[in-house]
């Protein structure tokens, strides 16, 4: 019933497929944060509204516009350059199932998510004041610490993941309520940190405004001290190396199989093409000879735009597309992905001034489409994601997915950046860039040449074969019965509707 996504740039969103419960939060938010307090605990309440909302959705907005103006304003690197760079920042996401492992096997100290709440936000915090307070820092010192700050959220994530997860089996009514919450949290936060971003970076800089983020990852060790969560007395640790050993070879015996490795090398094939030249973009962004120029304030403008856009691609998503077949969503998404990235080359060559179309409106207008389609590219992938992981090592095995995938945006990031290299598009010379733009808008076009590899189930009957699946013991009764009361009762919200 529920799906979970993880954002590039370390953000983090769940979707639920299938009736989600928001008429609770438009008719009375405060009385539906209420009811989830009273029935999961407030600690819990707190720590998705905390984690989710302010230290990935309004941090994380935070932290990639001030890294944009750290790299080209504070280090002076050259685009293609921080474009290989912060990809590297993005390792930590890479291995996300070794935290959750981490998390699930390994109590410290007799709890098995308090401690991890708190080491990410120690991390976060020195990781950042590291940054902000030394007025020299070398560049891969800085890249050195930004990678460990990354880890800290990665780590955070995955922990918050867990308690999810955790209480939508304990408490399956409640499973859609918690994933909106997720939802909501993620794209408010988001909304708010774009928008503050530039005018933070423009009044302080960037250096302050990492300082700044010091404050939701001190939040984040906050709720491992209030977090409420039951003592695992007289833990053996002789255990840990057996679990570990066990998880592993789930995980191989799953990925083994061709209904599993198959969907996941297109999902990576189809991140690693779509090249990601937006450092090159934002330097020409802020240039003021060749480019618009556009002032700090205005960049954070245009990026909190493009997460409505990101929004409104989730509810079409929802509301049209969530019953069509695998294979031909992604087709048309795809084509329309690679369309869309039209719309920079128009701006880039300033074909928009021909047609009396200022660049502010036209970038606006871009970056809603592209965010929008971009999200309709990536919900269908989601939800296959989904519906691969087998019984038992669920959590565990959609991370390894998510971090195929991250793995894939990592490799995007190099190869844009070495496309800027060739092309010779540095911090002054923009004179190629309109052919980094349609080389990767061709590029885009390259995975349909593997849509052989989707499956072209529906994407509500799709599911895998029940020897991968693993049979159900008796003791996952309860389970079964609590999701086959979740479908009833989102069958029965439906029919009401009507």
């Amino acid at each position: 019933v529920e799906e979970e996504q993880n954002l590039e740039n370390g953000g983090s969103v769940h979707v639920v497929k299938g009736e989600s419960n928001f008429r609770n939060v438009v008719c009375g938010p405060v009385r539906w944060l209420k009811m989830l307090s009273s029935e999961l605990h407030w600690s819990f309440v707190f720590g998705v509204v905390s984690l989710y909302g302010i230290n990935q959705g309004l941090g994380g907005s935070l932290g990639r516009v001030a890294t944009e103006y750290y790299m080209k304003d504070v280090q002076k690197v050259q685009p293609s350059e921080s474009q290989a760079l912060t990809a590297i920042t993005k390792i930590p996401w890479i291995i996300k199932p070794l935290w959750g492992i981490l998390t699930d096997v390994l109590p410290i100290f007799g709890f098995h998510r308090r401690p991890y709440f708190i080491l990410a936000g120690v991390l976060g915090v020195v990781s950042l004041l590291f940054i902000s307070l030394h007025s020299n820092l070398h560049l891969y010192l800085a890249l050195l610490w930004m990678t460990i700050s990354s880890a800290a959220m990665a780590i955070a994530d995955v922990t918050i993941d867990a308690c999810t997860a955790y209480n939508s089996i304990k408490h399956p009514s409640l499973a859609s309520d918690m994933q909106s919450l997720c939802s909501l949290s993620s794209s408010i936060g988001a909304l708010l940190g774009f928008f503050m971003s530039g005018i933070l970076v423009h009044i302080v800089g960037s250096k302050v405004v990492f300082g700044l983020l010091t404050f939701p990852f001190a939040l984040v060790s906050v709720v491992g001290i209030v977090f409420s969560e039951p003592h695992v007395p007289g833990f053996s640790y002789k255990q840990v190396n057996q679990k570990f050993t066990d998880a592993g070879k789930a995980m191989w015996r799953t990925m083994k199989c061709s209904d599993v490795w198959r969907p996941s090398l297109y999902m990576y094939i189809s991140l690693t093409l779509g090249l990601n030249i937006h450092e090159g973009l934002f330097y020409w962004f802020t240039d003021s000879k060749d480019g618009p120029l556009f002032a700090q304030e205005t960049v954070g403008f245009i990026l909190s735009i493009g997460s409505i856009g990101s929004i409104l691609g989730a509810t079409l998503y929802q509301l049209v597309l969530k019953d069509h077949p695998f294979r031909g969503l992604c087709l048309w998404t795809q084509l329309l992905f690679a369309l869309s990235g039209m719309l920079d080359l128009i701006l880039v060559l300033r074909l928009n001034l021909k047609f009396g179309l200022p660049d502010y409106l036209f970038i606006v207008v871009d970056e809603i489409v592209s965010q929008m389609i971009g999200r309709l590219k990536w919900m269908p992938l989601l939800v296959l994601t989904s519906k691969l992981c087998p019984h038992g090592i669920e959590g565990t095995f959609f991370a390894l997915l998510m971090s195929i995938d991250n793995a894939g945006l990592m490799t995007s990031s190099w190869l844009g950046g070495i496309l800027l290299h060739v092309l010779k598009v540095t911090r002054t010379e923009f004179h190629n860039l309109w052919l980094a733009v349609l080389v990767r808008n061709v590029m885009r076009l390259l995975p349909l040449c593997f849509l052989f590899l989707v499956p072209k189930g529906d994407q509500n009957t799709f599911k895998l074969p029940d020897e991968i699946m693993g049979e159900e013991s008796e003791d996952s009764e309860n389970e079964k019965e609590g999701t086959r009361n979740l479908e009833l009762a989102s069958l029965v919200q439906a029919v009401d509707r009507r």
